[in-house]
């Protein structure tokens, strides 16, 4: 009597290394798995500067606001939130960051970091024209 085609496949799951079904399932539970959130207190603010600097054990992020955001500011920049964070959170904040600029620029085109290079001159120099119509 022949075997059935479940009966051969259920076999071969069975005969697989225990080992390789668990990395399989942890696999499929990771991809499954959602941590919640509570942001209740979350503070949300706008940044235009960060300074990276740290230790052999921790980084620290500064975020603030430049309000003289062309050349080499005059004042000091405050500096409204300042994380500290391991290398192994750092690494994985790299990551994200990674995949969803990546994202961005799929989707909206390439992000210039240089305002130099996204500046138009001729549209530095010409005096703004009024609306058509007017």
């Amino acid at each position: 009597m022949a075997e059935s085609p479940d009966k051969t496949e259920k076999e071969a799951e069975d005969r697989a290394p225990a080992a390789d079904r668990g990395s399989e399932r942890r696999a499929t539970d990771q991809q499954q798995v959602q941590v919640q959130i509570d942001d209740s207190k979350a503070v949300a603010a706008y940044t235009n500067f960060c300074r990276v600097t740290g230790t052999p054990e921790e980084l620290i992020i500064d975020f603030g606001l430049n309000s003289q955001p062309l050349g080499v500011p005059t004042q000091p920049i405050p500096i409204t939130l300042r994380i500290i964070t391991n290398f192994y959170t750092a690494k994985r904040m790299l990551h994200a960051l990674q995949i969803s600029i990546q994202r961005h620029e799929a989707s909206f085109g390439v992000l210039e970091t240089d305002f130099r290079k996204r500046v138009r001159p001729q549209a530095m120099s010409q005096p703004p024209q009024p609306p058509a119509g007017s």
